[in-house]
């Protein structure tokens, strides 16, 4: 006879057989007793049925939060081996996201084409380019972390392109924007359900990868290096960004993210600002940086539900971005502006008009002009 202890343990391994994920020897033990528990018996069936229709094909998430359901229901009763960070649980939920329009496109929206606006232009690709252009600049993401490139060999690389208006920008962006096209063409006579599955794939690669140890991992971009931590913030905000421009082209109805993980990009975005600010003043200086600033700050109220303050600091920034905002001079700021989260979020991916967006201001309107202009400069192709 089980003691009340040993029956809950039992218990506790049910969501785990429910997805065959038990070591072999307790999910002997949990079988054996289900002859002599009706009700853990019931109980496993319940879940082994549902977790039965989490097919390799669905997407990242099942209608009515299933997938989610059933997880959630397994940790209730088993810690997991390897929890996600804080910091990639965004990138997980925006791929996801992706994942389930990309399964609902008939061969028809295939062909669409989406508008990626950037700070310099814009760009224009079918959804298959789309995913190449994110698989390609995760595949840094996925350098850092020890994982295969999905870039074949450059010598091997020898498909024209196809399906979308591509070139344009280099300057820093230059290395984003040749493994993008590479990508690209390499792919150009796949299927969208194989480029799709190359697409998650490294997603989900990434995310068994996602654990604290390698927060502070540096990720080179080409242009800036930033620890794993913010990477995967980044590749989230990109993630919905993209994944909104497709759907906006299908017509598609899509979510913004969750409030924890839209607070985590604002505040990734604020802490980048300092960077954007310098390289604003530096174009407008001919390229010979201006002499350092009495060290003003403003303060950014972001309002709904990411809600916060960040002090930017508007005078000689440091070129770290989780380093900037920390440094902010004290003092009292110069001035104040007030924005909602999502439209920030817009606007830091060039999809706002600095000039038409609707915000608060008080204080000094020459340094909100400045900080409104140089958000949009957050954006890349």
């Amino acid at each position: 006879m089980l003691t009340e202890r040993e029956h809950e343990a039992l218990r506790g391994l049910l969501g785990a057989w429910a997805l065959r994920a038990c070591p072999p020897e307790e999910g002997a033990e949990l079988e054996r007793h289900f002859a002599d528990c009706p009700d853990c018996a019931e109980e496993g069936e319940r879940l082994r049925r549902a977790a039965a229709r989490l097919r390799a094909d669905d997407p990242l998430d099942q209608p009515d939060g299933l997938r989610q359901q059933v997880l959630d229901f397994c940790l209730t009763r088993r810690v997991a081996d390897r929890p996600l960070a804080p910091w990639a649980a965004p990138y997980a939920a925006e791929t996801a996201k992706l994942d389930a329009l990309l399964r609902d496109l008939g061969p028809s929206e295939w062909q669409e084409v989406a508008e990626l606006p950037w700070h310099g232009g814009a760009l224009r690709h079918r959804p298959a380019d789309v995913l190449c252009h994110l698989a390609a600049v995760d595949g840094l993401l996925a350098r850092a972390l020890g994982l295969p490139d999905v870039l074949p060999p450059a010598a091997e690389d020898r498909v024209p392109a196809q399906g979308g208006e591509r070139g344009g920008p280099a300057g820093p962006f230059h290395e984003l924007v040749e493994r993008s096209e590479r990508l690209s063409r390499a792919e150009a006579g796949a299927t969208p359900h194989a480029v799709r599955t190359l697409w998650r794939t490294q997603a989900q690669a990434l995310l068994r990868e996602a654990a604290p140890a390698t927060a502070g991992v540096p990720v080179d971009y080409g242009f800036a290096t930033v620890p794993v931590r913010d990477a995967f913030i980044d590749r989230a905000f990109e993630t919905w960004i993209h994944g909104e421009d497709v759907a906006r082209a299908v017509d598609y109805p899509y979510a913004v993210p969750a409030p924890p993980h839209l607070r985590q990009m604002v505040d990734l975005a604020a802490r980048m600002l300092p960077t954007a600010l310098a390289g604003l003043r530096q174009a407008a200086y001919a390229g010979s940086a201006p002499a350092p600033g009495p060290g003003r700050t403003l303060r950014l109220v972001i309002e709904g539900p990411a809600s916060g303050e960040w002090l930017i600091p508007l005078d000689g920034g440091p070129p770290d971005a989780t380093a900037a905002a920390a440094l902010a001079p004290p003092g009292d700021p110069v001035a104040e502006v007030v924005i909602d989260g999502v439209e920030f979020c817009q606007l830091a991916a060039a999809h706002r008009d600095p000039e038409r967006l609707p915000v608060g201001e008080h204080g000094d309107r020459a340094a909100i002009r400045e900080l409104l202009a140089a958000v949009p400069l957050l954006s890349r192709p």
